[in-house]
């Protein structure tokens, strides 16, 4: 009777060294959620004790040895325990997550005192040498010229011989040209010195009447205050049966009225020498140097402020027209030059240091597009 009873009380004894130990378990898993200092370390624990290796999952793999009366105790109690460890990290998630805003909100503080910082759009300048072609544009589109351009590198012929620049000819001392080594079929080529050239690869791919502007970059061997070896260009064309010095002079007039923004202006007209127009004339524009800055239309200065005249007739032959059926006028303008003058900008050189200083004092904000009804510097 003795030994029948402790074979009974003997089940129940491993139970209660298994529940034990199933407690202390519990509370060693629970104690090491509770201590996690970060989700990563709280994840660890949670896998390393409800993952599919995990001690919890062990455990549960067990109860398949275990005979019926042990399962009917540690089944439910393993199923609660894994419920509550679940339950556990579930909350020391919520815990950690919100010590981690807190943290960050710390660290990451804005301060709404501060100023709000410009959009690329407000921030960004356009350089004024954009900004004045942008202008001489739009002055001549309402006259009726259109835009043409042409290659920077240009052979001697176009550069030189088709405007009237036969070789040995003195003018072309004038130019200081930089030259290129000759290619493969010994053709010297060089960069453009002015870009007159594409008067003449105008003239080969259309009829007249033409009206173009041409602006664009020229390169010749000179650095100063004043000039540089890259520079900036504006050449103008009319080609028709008709145009004459008049025509000339009340284009420039208007160009210059319109350009430095005044409702007058007095130009001279003085004889001179260029290559590829005959009669050439220099022009002086009315203005007024006695204060800091210069005003034109007014006073009783003059400045020289461009070069013109008749296209040559030698030219009009390069360009595979008929000099005695037609005839033009042209002129030439430093871009660069007419910008220090209009916006009071004292070194050329200034223009091409890439100076982010330069650029917000001397630069104009990219939305503002000039134009003749609503102010080409407005």
């Amino acid at each position: 009777m003795d030994l029948r009873l402790n074979q009974c009380r003997d089940p129940l004894t491993r139970i209660e060294r298994k529940m034990n130990d199933l407690e202390t378990f519990e509370k060693s898993i629970l104690n090491e959620i509770e201590t996690c200092a970060d989700e990563a370390a709280l994840e660890n624990v949670r896998v390393g004790s409800l993952g599919k290796k995990g001690s919890i999952s062990q455990k549960m793999k067990t109860l398949g040895s275990m005979s019926q009366e042990e399962r009917q105790i540690m089944g439910p109690a393993l199923n609660g325990l894994k419920s509550r460890v679940t339950d556990a990290v579930a909350n020391r998630k919520v815990v950690l997550k919100r010590e981690a805003i807190a943290e960050r909100l710390k660290s990451e503080t804005a301060d709404v005192t501060l100023p709000v910082r410009q959009s690329p759009a407000e921030a960004g300048r356009i350089h004024p040498i954009s900004q004045v072609m942008d202008e001489i544009t739009a002055i001549f589109a309402d006259m009726g010229f259109s835009v043409a351009e042409g290659p920077d590198i240009e052979t001697d012929y176009y550069n030189f011989v088709a405007l009237n620049f036969p070789d040995g000819h003195p003018a072309r001392e004038m130019h200081d040209t930089f030259f290129l080594q000759p290619d493969e079929n010994g053709v010297r080529k060089l960069l453009r010195t002015h870009t007159s050239p594409v008067q003449i690869r105008t003239m080969e791919a259309q009829k007249p009447p033409i009206r173009i502007v041409i602006p664009g970059k020229t390169y010749r061997c000179d650095s100063d205050a004043t000039h540089s070896p890259m520079f900036h260009q504006l050449e103008g064309l009319v080609v028709d049966k008709t145009s004459n010095i008049a025509n000339l002079k009340w284009v420039l007039e208007e160009f210059c009225k319109s350009f430095f923004e005044v409702d007058h202006v007095d130009m001279r007209f003085r004889p001179s020498f260029f290559p590829f127009t005959e009669p050439s004339l220099e022009v002086d524009i009315q203005c007024d140097r006695s204060g800091t800055e210069v005003k034109f239309g007014e006073g009783t200065d003059w400045m020289e402020v461009l070069g013109c005249g008749m296209v040559h007739p030698n030219v009009l032959r390069s360009g595979g027209l008929d000099p005695d059926e037609y005839q033009g006028f042209a002129w030439g303008i430093g871009i660069d030059r007419i910008a220090m003058l209009k916006y009071g900008m004292p070194d050329l050189r200034a223009f091409f240091d890439a100076d982010v200083r330069w650029m917000k004092h001397y630069g104009f904000r990219p939305l503002d597009m000039p134009t003749l009804f609503g102010g080409l510097s407005s």
